[in-house]
């Protein structure tokens, strides 16, 4: 019993000492600057911003081919933090997109749950049969429960304005 204890222990330090090794020889470099821009993202996951996630979109900027505009989850709060973390003009990365989330129509909704269960972030609220209702505050945009739904009921539409939200265009010169 011993020696099997012995054996089972020396395998675990022997095997971890290994793996440790592995782990800084084969280590690959990443940009800080990507994580740095990654790690202000939402995190959300959602792709409106044409990315299939934040770190592919946080690359994507670093590098300069896409917009610090393009995270409509941000807002543009996001996006002016973004702007002077990389040295870019506001009003040169383009439009700001308007963040999106899903609405129901309550009038066609059969409650096949189907919505419901391609949401990632459980944002429907509803049963089988029931009217389901989508929780603005958890919607990411993300549009998987629009195509999901057969009834055609789930559409997605500008998120409402709020105090956070609403910034005031720049007057233009005359």
């Amino acid at each position: 019993m011993l020696i099997a204890t012995l054996v089972i222990s020396g395998l675990g330090i022997g095997l971890g000492l290994m793996l440790g090794v592995a782990a800084r020889a084969f280590a690959v470099e990443e940009n800080p600057l990507t994580k740095q821009v990654e790690q202000m993202m939402p995190g959300s996951q959602c792709g409106q911003c044409g990315f299939p996630g934040c770190s592919a979109a946080a690359s994507a900027m670093v590098e300069g081919s896409a917009p610090v505009t393009c995270c409509p989850p941000g807002g543009r709060a996001l996006a002016e933090k973004l702007a002077s973390l990389l040295g870019v003009g506001l009003d040169a990365a383009g439009a700001m997109a308007m963040p999106m989330v899903a609405a129901i129509e309550e009038a066609t909704c059969t409650g096949c749950t189907r919505c419901y269960r391609a949401c990632p972030t459980d944002a429907i609220v509803g049963a089988n049969g029931q009217i389901h209702v989508v929780l603005q505050a958890a919607c990411t945009g993300c549009g998987n429960c629009a195509e999901a739904c057969p009834e055609d009921c789930v559409k997605l539409q500008p998120e409402s304005v709020t105090l956070d939200t609403w910034h005031w265009t720049k007057p233009q010169a005359a």
